[in-house]
């Protein structure tokens, strides 16, 4: 299998890009009863996608999100993907997702993006927010990390919120076990701070992130909303703590009423199919 560096910036193939949204957008749209809103707040030149992550392993609706991005605004709005560096070289996702744009998640790297004019997308909760319990699908869990609101600083780039609410009922998380993972400290070996319990098709009960499964039809909606940009940006504003705080609680707040906003949605057109087949 070919492997590529990830931290190189010229791996993205704009064909297989082409050929992928060609191919799984339109049959995603259908499977996942999915809507994407508020493309055209995408603002031009760089910026920092910062979205909530989940779904387990297999995160569609971050594809379907970057389908729909791509069909909309073209591939100059298409963002690189900051990716967990064990993920994205795991063979055979290793060789989709880096020529989709996927690179090692470090600062150097996003403000090489930026300098180039380009976007890039960010996920802060990482497998933290990526593997959250079930009872939590509707909760934005950054777990306090604040990285995301320094790089934008530091770079004087906007951030664009990007919320999406069903992803995470695509498989059950029953729970993420967070204990287990300091118990056998796997946040420093495998760079993984949950050790989920889960519920897929076709494997079942299992212990550990999953992959691959069959995703559970869950309807799925996802919005961008406008882009925040800060009074202050820099250093000297990235290096101030309780700033940064401020700013994240900021971003957080709103991708958070949103999330409420687009999990209330979901439910009443839940309860909308239930009545139109009791009709039938």
């Amino acid at each position: 299998m070919q492997r590529y560096d990830i931290d190189s910036l010229d791996n993205r193939d704009p064909e297989l890009i082409r050929r992928l949204c060609r191919v799984i957008l339109e049959p995603g749209r259908r499977y996942f009863r999915s809507q994407a809103r508020g493309l055209d707040r995408i603002p031009t030149g760089p910026g920092l996608y910062v979205g909530n992550h989940s779904g387990g392993m297999m995160t569609v609706d971050s594809f379907l999100l970057f389908g729909e991005v791509y069909e909309a605004r073209g591939i100059a709005d298409l963002p690189y993907c900051l990716g967990h560096e064990v993920a994205i070289q795991v063979p055979g996702i290793h060789q989709v997702i880096v020529p989709l744009g996927a690179v090692r998640a470090s600062h150097d790297n996003a403000l090489r993006l930026f300098e180039r004019g380009d976007k890039v997308m960010v996920y802060p909760g990482g497998d933290v927010d990526n593997q959250r319990p079930y009872r939590h699908r509707n909760r934005i869990v950054f777990g306090g990390r604040t990285g995301y609101i320094r790089l934008a600083l530091r770079a004087g780039v906007p951030i664009i919120p990007v919320v999406c609410a069903g992803g995470h009922e695509t498989l059950i998380i029953l729970d993420d076990f967070r204990w287990a993972a300091r118990l056998f400290r796997t946040g420093r070996w495998l760079r993984l701070n949950a050790m989920p319990v889960n519920l897929s098709v076709p494997w079942g009960l299992t212990v550990g992130p999953v992959f691959p499964f069959i995703p559970l039809p869950a309807r799925i909606l996802m919005e961008v909303l406008e882009p925040v940009h800060f009074d202050r940006v820099g250093e000297d504003a990235a290096g101030d703590d309780a700033y940064v705080r401020r700013c994240a609680d900021q971003v957080e707040g709103l991708m958070q009423g949103t999330l409420d906003r687009l999990a209330a949605e979901r439910r009443e057109l839940g309860l909308r199919a239930k009545l139109r087949r009791l009709r039938l």
